[in-house]
């Protein structure tokens, strides 16, 4: 049976896409749109339909906080930041991320 590249491409994204809001939200507090343009930019494509539900799973498990902040242009936004649990939890990724890409080194070696 071939393996479907696609699917195993998408779930590798998947997997880290948590780890890159964790990672941006580490540099400045962001909003949503802006989060999507440096996931974009970053080539990793994403939709608001993706990343408001790990929005609310991160904030829901202690890791975001948000506050509403007025824009100068349209309605207020809503500006992610990092807990300090949520700090915790991206340096036990940075930490797990670092080992991984070791790990994974060795086997294309």
């Amino acid at each position: 049976m071939a393996i479907n590249v696609d699917n195993t491409k998408a779930q590798m994204r998947k997997g880290i896409l948590e780890y890159c809001i964790l990672s941006i939200l580490s540099r400045e507090d962001s909003y949503a749109p802006k989060i999507i343009a440096e996931l974009k930019e970053a080539d990793m494509i994403v939709v608001e339909g993706t990343l408001y539900p790990i929005l609310t799973r991160q904030k829901n498990q202690g890791l975001l906080t948000y506050r509403w902040q007025e824009s100068p242009q349209g309605p207020p936004r809503k500006y992610y930041s990092l807990t300090p649990e949520g700090r915790e939890a991206l340096r036990q990724l940075d930490a797990e991320w670092d080992a991984l890409v070791a790990q994974i080194g060795k086997i294309r070696e």
